[in-house]
């Protein structure tokens, strides 16, 4: 990662020149070398390789923001000036930053395998093609078939008007995979995604999982549709992962709350959500996750925040000004997605701590229910939340019995999470994340828990 030369003395004086105009002053460039590449039903739609360099300013006066971003790193200064006029015309109020200690820091995110910036372009393009391959050997029933491949190696410097330098780098790999089935008057689509931040060879030797997904749509379009209706359900770890993500951990973010003065008296620290055996996190500084840095894009060293102790609510996510208003102390959760976007407050790796069930204590403490696995897809709406499992089955007497399909689970976060009535002990971890929020899509984040039995849960059907 050598694309940005030392402009450690540019933005230095830069900041010297300026700073003193407004209550605060951030700089930040960025250079991401990355490739991308789309294979539609054996046929290449998009490959690309780039490199582009650019940065951000962002200024605050009186509580008001001014933000820039370009590409022409010579108009550093008409930036810097930019931004600050900017902040100066909205600015009316009490500039309220949570302090933080100014620091000096150079941080690799080091690739302890593969490195994708050195495998050739053909190789990449090779291996999404064997996946395609992969996809399609499974049934004549296969119509459509998707491989989605991209890397990004992106590294930051972010100096602030505090005294903060930081030279931080990271390496992102995400893979998607989807393959539609056509028959019995119906289509049914199976999906798989994996990522990492640590070697391209955790995308080598997918071919169970690349296989399963296609196996998972042509199988659904012989099962009986669920009955819909309420369930008591047990889900795996990837549904807990998504389920603790989109429905409780948005509601975390402090920017949602101190902007919807209903929902932060909804969110009030203290109050019980869950049973006492409830433990729920998020946090960057745990290792080795695609949500995982040393420091935000404030410079905020990164935390571990936990937000349900015991199953009371204790703890939610900050950026410095979310944490200044509601007089808390920031947790290292401003994040941008590049140097296009000012940060917002956003999680990283989000998860529920395992407890001490088995698998097979939740499916025979359920008796009579579904268990979900996997998912294809989902939505949250503020409380609400609707998510359809990759795969699901009937449970009787707490066995496995007969697998169904179109399994919609749909609910209120506050209330499910109240009608929790087992944690598992087989913790798991999805690292295909791309979170959105703010027209940020695809910021990478983790998420894990482990299987959940949950009583009273909506599932629509016939």
């Amino acid at each position: 990662m050598t694309y940005l030369p030392d402009y450690r003395s540019l933005l230095a004086d830069t900041l010297a020149q300026y700073q003193g105009q407004v209550d605060f002053l951030s700089i930040r460039l960025e250079s991401i070398q990355s490739t991308d590449m789309v294979l539609r039903n054996r046929r290449i739609e998009a490959l690309g390789e780039r490199l582009t360099i650019g940065g951000q300013v962002r200024a605050c006066h009186r509580g008001g923001w001014g933000f820039t971003s370009f590409d022409a790193l010579d108009t550093l200064a008409e930036q810097v000036q930019y931004a600050i006029a900017a902040a100066k015309a909205v600015g009316t109020e009490v500039t309220q930053l949570a302090p933080v200690a100014p620091v000096q820091a150079t941080c690799r995110n080091e690739i302890t395998g593969i490195d994708p910036q050195r495998v050739p372009l053909a190789e990449k393009k090779a291996l999404c093609a064997h996946y395609q391959e992969v996809l399609h050997s499974v049934s004549d029933k296969i119509t459509t078939t998707t491989v989605r491949y991209g890397d990004a190696a992106h590294r930051v410097l972010l100096a602030t008007s505090e005294g903060t330098w930081i030279d931080q780098s990271w390496v992102d790999m995400e893979m998607r995979f989807s393959a539609t089935a056509t028959g019995e008057g119906m289509v049914q689509v199976g999906r798989e995604t994996t990522g990492s931040r640590r070697d391209y060879g955790d995308l080598l030797g997918l071919d169970a999982q690349v296989r399963g997904a296609a196996e998972r749509a042509v199988r659904a379009l012989s099962l009986p549709k669920v009955a819909g209706g309420v369930y008591r359900v047990v889900i795996d770890p990837i549904l807990t992962g998504l389920f603790v993500h989109e429905a409780f951990g948005h509601l975390s973010e402090a920017d949602m709350l101190y902007e919807n003065p209903d929902m932060l008296e909804v969110m009030t620290l203290g109050r019980r959500f869950g049973p006492p055996a409830l433990q729920i996190w998020d946090g960057a500084a745990v290792p080795g996750h695609r949500g995982s840095y040393a420091y935000d894009d404030e410079g905020v060293p990164a935390g571990m925040t936990q937000l349900i102790t015991d199953g009371v609510l204790t703890g939610r996510l900050h950026s410095r000004e979310t944490a200044g208003k509601l007089g808390e102390p920031p947790t290292g959760n401003a994040r941008c997605l590049n140097y296009h976007y000012s940060p917002l407050v956003r999680m990283t790796n989000t998860w529920i701590a395992p407890g001490t069930a088995s698998l097979a204590d939740l499916l025979a403490g359920l008796g009579e229910g579904i268990y979900a696995r996997n998912w294809l897809g989902g939505m949250t709406n503020g409380e609400m939340f609707t998510f359809t499992a990759g795969e699901a089955w009937r449970v009787r007497r707490g066995e496995l019995a007969e697998p169904v399909r179109d399994v919609t689970l749909t609910g209120n976060v506050f209330q499910t999470l109240a009608q929790i009535e087992g944690i598992g002990n087989d913790l798991a971890w999805d690292e295909s994340g791309g979170c959105g929020k703010g027209g940020q899509n695809g910021l990478p984040v983790g998420c894990g828990g482990p299987s959940l039995l949950i009583r009273d849960v909506v599932i629509g059907g016939d």
